[in-house]
Formats: structure tokens, C-alpha cells, sequence
């Protein structure tokens, strides 16, 4: 039963390893290796938490031939990435590029330390509440006939 459970927790650990087949990889191990160094940076469309490199989906395997394709015809990486946005957009990124258009994404989290900290801020400036003050003897007095 053990081995059972562990072959089972050995083949899901390796199952994304299983994504690319055979018949996708190219001859030459230096294009191989570039065309699965890109496919790492882009985005499965359809499962969109896992690059192509880790899916099964057809759709990312037509991906992975079109960087193939475009890495054995002599683009560059950098060439491949940029067709491969122009086509798909900057979601086909798993790490988008800084740009106009993604700016606020990039902003958002410098946006919010800095609300963050401005409200620390002014919450500390503030001030602490102001110091209690004794009770006098007619306040002392009412307490004693309400406890009463």
C-alpha cells in the first residue's frame, strides 16, 4: 500500500513534466533548451495559472509548436516572446512587461504601501487619547449614589 501511495504522490509531482511530448521536442538540444526557457515565460490561455510548458491543453500545445517553429526558423527569444504578444496580447505573459497599458498593474502595490504608510502616518499623529484625569468630589459623590 505504501508503494502504491507513493508512486501515486511521485507521478502528480511529476505529471507537468509530462505536458510537452515527445514527438514537440526539437533535435537539437541548445533550441530545446531556448524554446522551453520561452515557453516557461508564457501563459496557458486556457488554465491561466500554469505556463504552456506545464499544460496539456491543445491550445497550449499549439503554442509550444508555434515557439518551435519560430526558435528553428532563427528568431531570437526576444522575437519570439514579441510575435507571440502580438498575437495573444500582454495576458499571454506570466510576467508582464512595464508599459503604458500595464502600469497600474505594476503600480497597484506601491500604491497601496504608500496609502498603507501615509495612513500609519497620520494615525500616529494623532496623537495618544488625552490623559485621564482624576474624579473631583461631586463626580465621586454622584458615583456612589448610582452604585448604590
Amino acid at each position: 500500500m505504501r508503494k502504491l501511495a507513493a508512486m501515486l504522490v511521485f507521478l502528480a509531482a511529476v505529471s507537468p513534466c509530462l505536458a510537452l511530448t515527445p514527438d514537440e521536442q526539437l533535435k537539437d538540444p541548445g533550441l530545446e533548451k531556448r524554446a522551453r526557457a520561452v515557453s516557461a515565460q508564457l501563459r496557458c490561455l486556457v488554465c491561466q495559472n500554469q505556463s504552456i510548458d506545464d499544460s496539456e491543453a491543445p491550445l497550449a500545445r499549439d503554442l509550444r509548436t508555434l515557439v518551435r517553429e519560430q526558435i528553428t526558423a532563427g528568431k531570437t527569444d526576444a522575437q519570439v516572446l514579441d510575435y507571440i504578444v502580438d498575437r495573444y496580447g500582454q495576458f499571454v505573459l506570466l510576467k508582464p512587461r512595464l508599459e503604458p497599458e500595464t502600469l497600474i498593474l505594476w503600480g497597484t502595490p506601491f500604491a497601496v504601501l504608500l496609502i498603507a504608510g501615509a495612513a500609519m502616518i497620520v494615525r500616529r499623529g494623532r496623537g495618544e487619547a488625552a490623559p485621564e484625569r482624576p474624579l473631583t468630589d461631586d463626580e465621586k459623590r454622584a458615583l456612589e449614589r448610582a452604585l448604590q
